[in-house]
């Protein structure tokens, strides 16, 4: 088993580390470097699946540096009646966020929102839930009954986050290079702050399968739950939806 049910992957809590404000100006470059830049390219994947989804009210997540929004935004203009809600706990995070779409402000809200606790947000009135990368770093079962509680009946829940690869030994092997590479990577970028790389690491490396995740999904009550896996299982995007009758 390569995770406890329903816990936190990276074993974070952020009242006791800050990690998150102090590398904030670094997030971008640490996620280049982390993923030789493939990230990019599964955030673009996840704004695809977005717009496509019908929504007026979006609520992004861990927004961190704002990278879903605008991938969004670049791809199609907000209608009059959208309303987008970038979020994220940390304030350095959020205000990077803002100036990265400040060319395109118009029906959107910055938030500073716990994932675990979204008391800004009243039940079923969110049309699409997403998160990227931030579920690892989370009290899963928290942030997922609070994105069931937002999304109205019929919501989407969208997640991209660390995977499986489904081949057992390319999956040692991945994280074999990991453990290798991440800790130089970070410190070295980081000013030796070891924080930002501990984290990732084990969430990475703890975090549920692609079919174990769904399985947890569908525990908190969603349905319709399927999954695409990116980068041969290096990550992996689900998708739910909250029953009609919920």
């Amino acid at each position: 088993m390569r995770h406890q049910k329903l816990k936190n992957a990276a074993e974070f809590e952020n009242t006791r580390d800050d990690v998150f404000e102090r590398i904030a100006s670094r997030y971008d470059l640490l996620c280049d470097l982390f993923s030789l830049g493939i990230h990019r390219i599964w955030k673009r994947r996840v704004s695809d699946l977005v717009s496509e989804e019908p929504w007026d009210n979006l609520l992004d997540v861990a927004s961190g540096t704002g990278d879903i929004v605008l991938k969004l935004l670049q791809k199609k203009k907000l209608l009059s009646n959208q309303k987008v809600i970038v979020s994220d706990i940390c304030r350095k995070m959020l205000s990077i966020a803002e100036r990265k779409i400040d060319d395109y402000r118009e029906n959107i809200r910055f938030e500073r929102i716990n994932a675990h606790s979204i008391n800004e947000i009243d039940s079923s009135s969110i049309d699409v839930y997403s998160i990227s990368l931030g579920l690892k770093i989370c009290d899963r079962e928290k942030a997922m009954q609070e994105a069931f509680r937002v999304l109205k009946p019929g919501g989407r829940f969208v997640s991209l986050e660390a995977s499986n690869i489904p081949f057992n030994w390319l999956h040692n092997l991945y994280l074999f290079y990991m453990a290798l590479c991440m800790p130089f990577i970070g410190w070295v970028a980081t000013g030796g702050d070891s924080s930002a790389y501990k984290y990732l690491l084990h969430g990475v490396r703890d975090f549920p399968s692609a079919e174990d995740l769904k399985t947890e999904i569908e525990s908190i009550g969603f349905e319709k739950v399927k999954y695409e896996r990116l980068s041969l299982g290096i990550v992996a995007i689900h998708i739910a939806v909250k029953p009609e009758c919920a």
